[in-house]
């Protein structure tokens, strides 16, 4: 359980090292981690050093953390014999908010963040927080949810938040145009990034998010339906349905 707890904290440091490690051994304007890519996607005509900043922040910190939170949660989930507790439904909750939060982040890997992206973001983690409210609200009934695991919550819940802030101060414009404010600049046009990320940095999301998060989740689930008897998955599936 400490392995858990400790996961998050251990990547959002490793991973902010890293960043600030690289910027501090160039003597030339900062620059992202050097992979393959079509083009270089940063920075971007007219944008500043703060803005390359904030993406790397996003890219080698907020991702990551979010990523590792995930593995912990996985953990403090297996410690608690959630297959023999609350069972196949929570971990079918698990499921459904790793998907409220993948859609988004595959939108903003490789799409142009224009205003019906932003509002995706937006609109997910709002539907990632009250489905948070019902796991939570389901699990503690059935099944020992420590402090430990509370405070891996945490994470989860504020790195969204902390993700789409920082994509809409990034494109500041495009949110006023969605709120209503600066109509001038609306767009909402869906289409591939014109300036894309490193292609193997954003496989290697992908698959880092499938394996350390969407593995032990679809597993969990797995042990689940296994531990349940088949009259109570009968009555799980109908009160889902209902």
């Amino acid at each position: 359980m400490r392995l858990s707890t400790g996961l998050p904290l251990a990547a959002a440091a490793i991973g902010l090292t890293a960043f600030l490690n690289k910027r501090s051994s160039s003597t030339e304007r900062p620059r992202l981690l050097e992979l393959p890519s079509p083009t270089r996607p940063f920075p971007a005509e007219g944008e500043d050093a703060t803005a390359e900043t904030a993406r790397a922040f996003l890219m080698y910190f907020v991702i990551p953390l979010w990523i590792a939170a995930g593995t912990a949660d996985a953990a403090c989930h297996r410690a608690s014999g959630i297959e023999t507790t609350s069972g196949p439904k929570e971990s079918l909750l698990h499921i459904l908010m790793l998907a409220e939060v993948g859609i988004p982040l595959l939108a903003a890997l490789f799409l142009e963040v224009t205003s019906p992206v932003l509002a995706l973001l937006i609109a997910s983690f709002i539907l990632h927080e009250l489905t948070s409210l019902w796991d939570v609200s389901y699990a503690v009934s059935r099944r020992n949810v420590t402090p430990i695991e509370q405070h891996v919550h945490s994470f989860l819940e504020i790195v969204p938040l902390m993700a789409a802030s920082v994509m809409a101060i990034l494109h500041w414009k495009q949110f006023l145009s969605l709120i209503g404010i600066d109509r001038d600049e609306q767009d909402f046009e869906i289409r591939r990034k014109k300036r894309p990320l490193p292609l193997l940095y954003s496989l290697g999301v992908v698959a880092s998010v499938m394996l350390f998060e969407g593995l032990p989740y679809v597993h969990e689930l797995i042990r689940g339906i296994r531990a349940t008897p088949p009259r109570r998955i009968n009555h799980i599936a109908n009160r889902s349905g209902g």
